[in-house]
């Protein structure tokens, strides 16, 4: 016997079918609604809005951001220096300057720099260690830019062993000038 397409076999009512569908609709509403609380906690994180930002706010300019000592000898000198300017109105305020590593130790000035007024971050990188440069140092403060990276590169090579002198040597002939 052949059935037409739309002759369904009818399913019997029983408390046991009915349980089982409404246990299903509940696990797809529920579904459906924590997907929609997750998705307006989303929504509402990118809605709060950011405080101005102050038209008088001290603003760090640096002369230069990356120094090159470019091939430095080991234990030659690692000292640079990055000579900013306060250009904003408000004092610059520097409230911490960091390193990627232990290897540079950066100095910079605990006071406040007033408006129009200039000052340095000194960085020593230990030479000591062979190889190529590759370090930043961040700068924290009160400015428009909350911190700015200041980069040094180069390259530290073995000291020479000293220079071949040319030696005596008693068999060869003498130069006639």
């Amino acid at each position: 016997m052949k059935l037409h397409p739309l002759n369904f076999k009818r399913k019997k009512f029983t408390l046991k079918n009915i349980t089982n569908k409404l246990k299903t609709m509940k696990k797809v509403l529920l579904t459906i609604g924590v997907s929609l609380m997750m998705t307006f906690a989303v929504f509402a994180q990118n809605a709060t809005q950011q405080p101005a930002a102050n038209p008088n706010a001290a603003v760090i300019t640096f002369e230069k951001t990356t120094h090159d000592y470019g091939t430095v000898t080991k234990g030659g000198d690692g000292t640079c220096e990055f000579k900013f300017k306060n250009t904003g109105i408000e004092p610059l305020i520097l409230s911490n300057v960091t390193s990627s590593c232990g290897c540079t130790v950066p100095e910079w000035p605990r006071e406040p720099i007033l408006k129009g007024k200039s000052a340095s971050i000194k960085v020593k990188y230990d030479t000591n260690r062979v190889g190529p440069i590759n370090k930043t140092v961040t700068v924290m403060s009160n400015g428009k830019v909350g911190s700015i990276q200041l980069k040094i590169t180069g390259n530290v090579v073995d000291a020479p062993t000293g220079a071949q002198m040319p030696q005596n040597n008693p068999g060869a002939a003498p130069v006639s000038k």
